[in-house]
């Protein structure tokens, strides 16, 4: 069973006092802001933001946009559409070509400002069209720690992040929406397809496809919260660290799955899933 699925199965639990002034503060802020565009991925950032302005705005003043390219998994375009039906956020599928720029194709440690420039303008662009004053998107206090050239591309296009402006941290979103019942609230952190592949590998269709044939299929087998580090014809993965001594039993398995996917060789991490763990070699001593 998946996190996602067992969430769905937990009664709604209380919030501390000061995650619920702080959801105040985003609620005011999205009032201030009137018709919105949420910017939306599918994971629980970003759906308490379109919960929340739903909220507080109303249907007629809120809509969620899904940007969809070779970047996006399958599965989570399903996912996401399925959410936004859940909590009645009106919603529209907005196709961006940020794979198609050569500077993103480059796949540069600034990768993710062209990518964000690229999704971020053609939702500005999408918003605008349709009435709406605003696009604001999950960013939290948590993401300010890591490298994120994508949030200067942001703040350039006026893309607002009430989730941090009201400092918010990671746990106290996954709190808060399970307070407010959002099916998704334990569901793992997700990044684009293109997070797998390493720094200097050009970016190509085939590649991202690759990368999700190969974590599509290690999900099935039951790992839920992974990645799968491309590195040319080795495939290496990262699982929850607690969910290593697993990986090791479904060996076979795991390489069937890695390999049908289309890499030669197939390798686990020790270390266990580190979100942003292709930014480590940029670090002092990385």
């Amino acid at each position: 069973m998946s996190l996602n699925e067992n969430s769905r199965t937990v009664p709604a639990a209380d919030i501390s006092n000061k995650i619920q002034a702080k959801l105040d503060r985003v609620k005011a802020i999205l009032g201030e802001l009137q018709r919105t565009v949420v910017a939306y991925s599918g994971g629980v950032d970003s759906t308490l933001v379109a919960k929340l302005a739903l909220d507080v705005l109303g249907a007629e003043n809120v809509l969620a946009l899904i940007a969809i390219s070779a970047s996006f998994g399958a599965e989570e375009e399903r996912a996401a559409i399925e959410t936004l039906n859940e909590i009645g956020v009106p919603f529209v599928l907005i196709e961006t070509e940020e794979v198609d720029d050569p500077r993103y194709a480059a796949n540069p440690t600034n990768r993710c400002y062209f990518c964000k420039e690229n999704v971020y303008g053609s939702l500005v662009e999408a918003a605008a069209a349709r009435g709406f004053t605003t696009v604001v998107d999950g960013f939290n206090s948590d993401d300010t720690g890591d490298f994120r050239p994508g949030r200067k591309a942001g703040r350039e296009l006026g893309v607002r992040s009430p989730l941090c402006e009201a400092d918010l941290n990671k746990e106290e979103i996954r709190a808060a929406a399970r307070h407010l019942g959002l099916s998704n609230w334990a569901k793992p952190a997700m990044a684009c397809l293109s997070s797998r592949v390493e720094y200097g590998t050009p970016i190509t269709i085939e590649i991202l496809k690759q990368v999700d044939r190969a974590e599509r299929a290690l999900r099935h087998l039951g790992f839920e919260d992974l990645r799968v580090r491309h590195h040319d014809k080795l495939a290496r993965i990262e699982v929850n660290p607690v969910m290593i001594d697993r990986a090791l039993t479904a060996r076979e398995e795991i390489i069937e799955a890695v390999k049908a996917a289309g890499y030669v060789y197939v390798t686990l991490d020790l270390q266990g899933l580190r979100h942003g763990s292709m930014n480590e070699g940029l670090r002092p001593g990385g």
